[in-house]
């Protein structure tokens, strides 16, 4: 079962929609105990950095992703937010992140950004791979998907990157390390691209 993790934020609906549509068992669930008992995680993400660090660790979610996740190894993914608090820490804040993948979160540099506005990235934008990724299967990479952020996830090492869009540099847009898979685009607003990372993440 995959547990779309409620801390009072995220696009929580329309991921549940998904997987009810796909007819993927699920449950929505901020308590730690229900968690627990998930096989897969999904951390949505919509806010700032700091914002969903503390209510992840208000709510008591952290202690328990890090033993479900990092300890049991059970699978997880971030999407947007929910992919840069997987990384050490943020340019956009001063509190740390799960520390999953190595590496920060890092603003967007504008001076190489022709088109205005310059930020936020917002908008549909096709992807590049880096290898085979079974979660990315069956993804139309020309058409890509949905973007909306002011930074992005520098992996402390370029083997973790799995995925780049072009905005003003290549960026990464997709880490995996383990377990753990992050996502900056959000496949909740990317139609059938995002229901096929939905569908993959489930059995990957």
């Amino acid at each position: 079962m995959i547990a779309i993790v409620d801390y009072g934020s995220g696009n929580i609906a329309a991921i549940a929609n998904i997987y009810k549509k796909l007819k993927i068992p699920h449950v929505v669930s901020g308590d730690p105990a229900v968690l627990a008992q998930a096989d897969r995680y999904i951390l949505p993400g919509v806010g700032a950095f700091d914002t969903v660090m503390e209510d992840l660790t208000r709510l008591g979610i952290v202690a328990t992703l890090n033993e479900e996740v990092i300890e049991k190894g059970k699978k997880a993914m971030g999407i947007c937010v929910g992919m840069q608090i997987l990384a050490n820490a943020s340019e956009e804040g001063v509190r740390p992140g799960l520390g999953w993948i190595p590496g920060k979160i890092r603003r967007i540099d504008e001076s190489g950004i022709a088109s205005a506005p310059k930020l936020p990235h917002m908008g549909w934008n096709s992807i590049e791979t880096r290898g085979t990724q079974p979660v990315l299967d069956g993804v139309n990479l020309d058409r890509g998907f949905y973007f909306l952020h002011n930074y992005y996830f520098a992996p402390e090492s370029d083997d973790d990157i799995i995925a780049t869009v072009h905005y003003g540099d290549d960026l990464p847009c997709g880490v995996h390390r383990g377990t753990v898979y992050g996502f900056q685009f959000h496949p909740e607003k990317s139609h059938d691209n995002g229901m096929a990372v939905f569908k993959n993440f489930a059995e990957v």
